[in-house]
């Protein structure tokens, strides 16, 4: 791979000292991962804690953890190490695990990680299947085995860095996963990466023993930090920060990576234009908020999130000239196949995601716009699986989310419509009105004062301008006053 391929991408960072960091890999100028991390909405994936068992339930078979949070945990039987059983279980009597409440009990104390970030009215997913990352290896207490990244897929690097990791020897009671970023490292930086992380897991085992739940025992670094740890790739040709403190943090952390790369790590000081607006990429960002996406030749992609799903509805463009309905699908397909898995990683979608192609009748074409969707899937950092188009043109996706996406810490429901999207109109709104004021009149013999109705700006205006015939002829009807006053937002 030449420098000039790598140069190619690039990573951005941008600061707001004590309040926010928002990081953007770009390939070619054009955005393909975003990540946002607003510091006073605390990141718990990851963190490790002293927790304390609440409550047992049977019939979930899984625990409540009392973690330090708002929420308690959710454990899982499957999630729970043997070494906190109470008594020994034999799996080769025919149940892989035990019945939980027979093997833990209220008020035991345990090490948990957060697994899964709290969402909703739902708490964190926890383990206690413990994993600590560094740059090149994963390291796993109380797993033994040593395993290599499925994304390594050439078989002879693969067993070049296994073979590394068995010289090393990990520990006895600890595992080793070798990440991605050690394709093509040396032994000498698997092992001091794997020292760090040896030493690291000592402190936090030591904490772990030495504190009372619940309390924090490790805490995964921000996410600048976490951007050079698990982003900065040998690909990556220039890295803009927009802070001065960051850049030279940042430029710390980059040197130890890349020592013979001092020019890697770049400082954007211009008060003139942000970060963004320099490399032309706010419009991309902004693109990412927006329910539609529109594709190249002029069709759209609708992005609607329900409650268990995230359905991915493709319009077509105009069909103009000698192209077919066919055709026009086929293409509008195609490029659908392209964008979605770079929106599915900007959005951090997760869960089950269904995607409603334009119906194709040709099976070759099918075949070929599921291929492209695999292949553009490819690059996603997170697990996921593809299924096949179905004859009505539908295809499943099931996609691991990866952390908060900036969409989820960015947004809330709208007031006005709790989130449905539609709201009532202003004439059904102003017809309730005049239903609510007919009903309060008649229950209550006519006052000298009238009456006063509050309304929203909006509503009140509408009353006003197209319900004033209405208003007078009750005011007539009930001899009486009627005053519409306005409600500050």
């Amino acid at each position: 791979m030449t420098r000039a391929k790598k140069s190619r991408r690039k990573m951005f960072i941008s600061v707001l000292p004590g309040e926010q960091v928002e990081v953007v890999v770009a390939e070619d100028g054009k955005v393909q991962e975003f990540y946002v991390e607003m510091l006073h909405q605390h990141r718990t994936k990851g963190n490790i804690y002293r927790g304390v068992i609440h409550n047992i339930d049977p019939s979930l078979q899984a625990a409540f953890v009392n973690y330090g949070a708002d929420k308690n945990g959710f454990l899982q039987v499957d999630e729970v190490h043997p070494e906190y059983y109470n008594q020994p279980h034999d799996p080769s009597k025919g149940y892989k695990y035990p019945l939980l409440q027979k093997v833990l009990k209220p008020g035991q104390e345990l090490l948990v990680q957060v697994v899964k970030e709290p969402a909703g009215t739902k708490g964190a997913f926890l383990t206690t299947y413990l994993s600590i990352p560094g740059r090149y290896l994963v390291i796993t207490p109380g797993r033994e085995q040593i395993g290599v990244s499925r994304k390594v897929e050439d078989e002879k690097e693969r067993a070049r860095l296994k073979e590394i990791i068995d010289s090393l020897k990990v520990g006895e009671g600890l595992g080793c996963i070798v990440r991605t970023a050690s394709l093509g490292a040396s032994k000498t930086n698997l092992s001091k990466d794997l020292q760090f992380l040896k030493r690291l897991w000592k402190d936090v085992r030591k904490k772990g023993q030495e504190s009372k739940a619940p309390e924090l025992i490790y805490q995964e670094p921000d996410l600048a930090a976490r951007a050079i740890r698990d982003y900065l790739t040998e690909d990556v040709g220039e890295v803009w920060v927009d802070d001065k403190e960051t850049a030279e943090e940042v430029s710390k952390f980059a040197a130890l990576i890349f020592p013979r790369r001092g020019t890697l790590v770049k400082e954007h000081d211009s008060t003139e234009r942000t970060l963004y607006e320099r490399f032309n990429i706010t419009k991309q960002i902004e693109q990412i908020y927006s329910r539609e996406v529109v594709l190249p030749s002029g069709g759209r992609l609708v992005f609607d999130q329900a409650e268990a799903l995230m359905a991915v509805d493709i319009n077509s463009g105009k069909v103009s000239g000698k192209t077919s309905f066919q055709e026009m699908a086929y293409r509008t397909n195609k490029e659908a196949a392209e964008v979605i898995p770079q929106q599915l990683r900007l959005r951090d979608v997760g869960g089950q995601i269904v995607i409603d192609f334009i119906e194709m009748k040709d099976r070759k074409q099918c075949q070929d716009v599921e291929k492209t969707l695999k292949q553009s899937m490819k690059v996603d950092r997170a697990r996921h699986d593809v299924g096949r188009m179905t004859k009505f043109g539908l295809l499943q996706v099931v996609r691991q989310r990866i952390g908060s996406s900036a969409i989820s810490v960015s947004t809330e429901p709208c007031p006005c419509c709790g989130g449905s999207g539609t709201r009532r109109n202003m004439e059904w709104q102003s017809l309730q009105a005049l239903k609510t004021i007919y009903l309060q009149l008649r229950a209550q013999p006519p006052r000298e004062s009238g009456l006063v109705y509050k309304a929203p700006q909006e509503l009140a205006l509408y009353l006003l301008n197209s319900k004033k015939d209405k208003l007078m002829q009750l005011e007539h009807d009930f001899q009486t006053t009627i005053t519409v006053e306005i409600v500050p937002a």
